[in-house]
């Protein structure tokens, strides 16, 4: 089958169309073929390793796991022995967490994964890119305990979470504040928020608002700054926090007067999580946001657009599975 592998951490021509060997699957494994994938932040951080604490866990000279990718969305080609939650043909849709591997024609992942069947309403495409700013989105939501008529603070609105975070607050029955670029204001309207402020016009920190929860999904506020912007027993979620504003976010949880808790850490999902996002697509609360699509075969492409940031949503990636 054919794949993109990377044998050393670097620059987007590191990542090279390869043949490699098609997987088997295990007892308790489904054998996909993916049909769509996505680059994100996280493949572009873990390609160049960046921050260098990625390599105590990825790989400390070169990287362990040679195929990037961590959203899919195919077809079941085949089922392990003990499998009973789905069946050949079934279209799938999902996130690997943290064993990675789509950028490949194939793909065996576990039945009780985070894996659910393709809502029926989007192409594979657009399915392949719900996952990656839906469970982030979703998981630190849940985590604020987000409540209804809350006045929420989303930051980067419209990235590939950040899109995802608008309609997900919406769902919960928030008033949401985008913020943006002047170019993507249209954008996070659209995708429901209330307010949307113009970054390069306008700092939120000054206009006098508060919230209860202001959702920084691209680790670009300043922690200090944000905090007066937020009401007693506010919560600040840094979701693309670095190791430094982790430890800036211990610091205020611990010694702000408001009791005002940062949120930050790795990203848990499930199936019921897919399953959830996969609901509100076909009621149409949640729609998936794509930038642009481009083939495997113009991964590096695709790498150094995602990496200049300033993507709108996702950047979907098609496969022509052999």
């Amino acid at each position: 089958m054919k794949a993109i592998v990377y044998t050393q951490y670097g620059i987007p021509e590191v990542l090279q169309l390869k043949e490699v060997a098609k997987p088997i699957p295990k007892q308790n494994e489904i054998l996909i073929r993916v049909r769509a994938t996505a680059v994100n932040s996280g493949d572009v951080r873990l390609r160049k390793a960046d921050p260098f604490a990625v390599r105590f866990f990825f790989g400390l000279m070169n990287p362990k796991t040679p195929i990037l990718g961590s959203v899919f969305s195919g077809e079941i080609e085949q089922v392990g022995s003990s499998v009973t939650l789905f069946k050949v043909g079934d279209p799938i849709f999902g996130h690997t967490d943290m064993s990675f591997g789509t950028y490949a024609n194939y793909k065996c992942f576990p039945e009780n994964g985070s894996i659910a069947l393709k809502p029926i309403n989007i192409t594979h495409q657009e399915a392949a890119v719900i996952p990656f700013g839906g469970v982030a989105a979703l998981h630190f939501l849940k985590k604020a305990s987000l409540q209804q008529g809350q006045k929420v603070l989303i930051f980067g609105a419209s990235g590939s979470v950040g899109t995802a975070a608008v309609q997900l607050a919406k769902h919960f029955g928030a008033i949401v504040t985008g913020v943006c670029s002047t170019a993507n204001i249209d954008l996070v309207q659209s995708l429901g928020a209330d307010k949307v402020i113009d970054y390069t016009k306008e700092d939120f920190t000054k206009n006098g608002e508060t919230y209860d929860v202001i959702f920084d999904t691209v680790n670009k506020i300043v922690i200090s700054n944000s905090v007066k912007s937020l009401t007693i027993n506010g919560k600040l979620i840094l979701s693309a926090a670095g190791i430094s504003e982790i430890f800036q976010g211990v610091w205020v949880s611990m010694t702000n007067s408001k009791k005002i808790k940062v949120l930050t850490g790795v990203i848990s999902h499930t199936a019921e999580d897919i399953h959830f996002l996969k609901e509100l697509i076909e009621v149409g609360q949640l729609k998936p946001v794509i930038d642009r699509t481009y083939s495997l075969e113009q991964i590096e492409e695709a790498h150094t657009y995602v990496e200049k940031g300033h993507k709108k949503g996702n950047v979907s990636i098609t496969l022509q599975s052999l």
